[in-house]
Order: structure tokens, then C-alpha cells, then sequence
């Protein structure tokens, strides 16, 4: 579970002291479970799963996908790096999302 942990966190993009504050532990506790010198208990591991959107199957065996339904890991990294933004940045961060909405789909985007 150790690898899974650590692939979820950069996955979303996050540091271990941001990663390790959504959740409610320690930058130091994170790190030992990084590295498998400390057990992940139970809820921490569903703080994890509800905070992320990671499928708690996932993370408990490696069988099926890391985030649960159909989440697309691109959406949990951008809620994930929007909610560390102050609320003027979440504003601006709206506003130009919606901007880029109105542009459309570009086909010819290489």
C-alpha cells in the first residue's frame, strides 16, 4: 500500500506537508507510510479515499482503478490544487476556466 499512497499524492500533485494537511496527519507520519515503516490505519485510509476520490479497493489490493467511478484523475489534481488556493485565486481561477469554456473545443490543438 506504501507505493499506492505515494502514487495517489503525485498523481494529484501535491507535497507531502499539503498532501498530509487535507487528511489531518503529519508530514512525518506521511513519509513512514511512504516508505512502509509506519501502517496507514483505518481512518486515515478513508480520509484519504473521500478527500482524493481514491478507490478504497485500489489502494487496499492494486486491483481496479486508483480514483473510484468514473472520476478522471485530471479533475482530482484540479480540485486538488484549487482548494490549496486562497479565495481571490479561486475566484480569478473560476473566472478564467469559465473564459476558456466559451472558447470551445479546438480541433486543430497539436
Amino acid at each position: 500500500m506504501k507505493d499506492r499512497i505515494k502514487e495517489v499524492r503525485q498523481a494529484v500533485g501535491l507535497t507531502q506537508p499539503k498532501f498530509a494537511e487535507r487528511i489531518a496527519i503529519s508530514t512525518s507520519y506521511l513519509a513512514g507510510m511512504e516508505l512502509g515503516t509506519k501502517t496507514i490505519n483505518e481512518r486515515t485510509l478513508r480520509l484519504l479515499c473521500v478527500e482524493y476520490g481514491v478507490d478504497e479497493q485500489w489502494l487496499r489490493t492494486g486491483e481496479g482503478s486508483m480514483f473510484s467511478g468514473e472520476t478522471d484523475g485530471r479533475v482530482i489534481k484540479a480540485t486538488s490544487i484549487f482548494k490549496s488556493l486562497n479565495p481571490q485565486l479561486q475566484d480569478f481561477a473560476l473566472t478564467m476556466l469559465n473564459e476558456l469554456s466559451e472558447l470551445g473545443n479546438f480541433t486543430d490543438m497539436k
